[in-house]
């Protein structure tokens, strides 16, 4: 077996490229569930994502390496969209407009045996200790009256989840992928882009909306749920932010 190579980290696991493979291990004997649900998600996204023209790594099996649960996955190589971005500035409406297209394309999908976003949303919001009972309540209602949709969610849907190469446009970490609303998801995206990327937030989100036929504030009202549900993550830098997010009642 040849030399592991780390290409990600987060806080529960570390994604390794070792043997043309991409390896996800998880930290800790604590995830064994996460592990379990993050390969039955992917391997139902493979499944539905056959004749799309977006493409997925191949989950190839779920095991135990040196007392980490593991998943394990075709290696993509390529450039991630971020990579594009950063080294074309000049080309940003281009990307913009494909990233988009991909995640126009993703929503298309209905994914009814995948479990509900709106469900992982209030067991986040229902555990966050930063906010009183009152907001959470009214987090808890607002997220009630949204409008539910079967349509597949990426749920991290950003720049460096897409890896481009001559074979075509893969979307990668669909650990967080649930069935929803396609315009929660479209928030989610905005959020990640004004916390990582701010520049290109706004210019998405116009873009998005001018696009889809979606209006700008359905799109809004969601993003007090989101910044509390992104809460739960305990990133003291993004904390100031979030929570004047979740404070907000309208936007206009």
């Amino acid at each position: 077996m040849s030399e592991k190579r780390l290409l990600a980290s987060s806080d529960i696991y570390d994604v390794y490229e070792r043997d043309g493979f991409a390896v996800r291990e998880y930290n800790d004997e604590i995830y064994k569930e996460k592990c379990l649900y993050a390969a039955l998600t992917h391997a139902r996204v493979e499944t539905t994502l056959v004749n799309s023209f977006i493409k997925i790594p191949t989950l190839r099996e779920v095991s135990v390496i040196d007392g980490r649960w593991s998943i394990t996955m075709d290696y993509v190589k390529g450039k991630t969209m971020q990579e594009l971005m950063d080294e074309n500035p000049d080309n940003m409406d281009k990307y913009l407009n494909q990233f988009i297209d991909i995640q126009t394309e993703i929503h298309a999908q209905y994914m009814p045996l995948l479990s509900k976003l709106k469900d992982k949303m209030a067991r986040q919001i229902k555990s966050l200790g930063q906010i009183d009972e009152i907001k959470k309540y009214e987090l808890l209602t607002r997220l009630d009256s949204m409008p539910k949709h079967i349509k597949l969610c990426h749920g991290n849907f950003a720049p460096e989840n897409i890896i481009i190469n001559d074979e075509g446009t893969y979307v990668i970490n669909w650990g967080s992928a649930r069935q929803g609303n396609a315009s929660a998801d479209v928030a989610r995206t905005y959020l990640l882009l004004c916390l990582n990327d701010p520049a290109i937030a706004e210019p998405y989100l116009d873009k998005y909306c001018l696009k889809s036929g979606t209006s700008k504030q359905y799109v809004q009202a969601w993003l007090p749920i989101v910044a509390a549900a992104q809460l739960i993550k305990g990133k003291a830098e993004e904390k100031d932010l979030l929570m004047k997010w979740i404070d907000v009642v309208d936007y206009s």
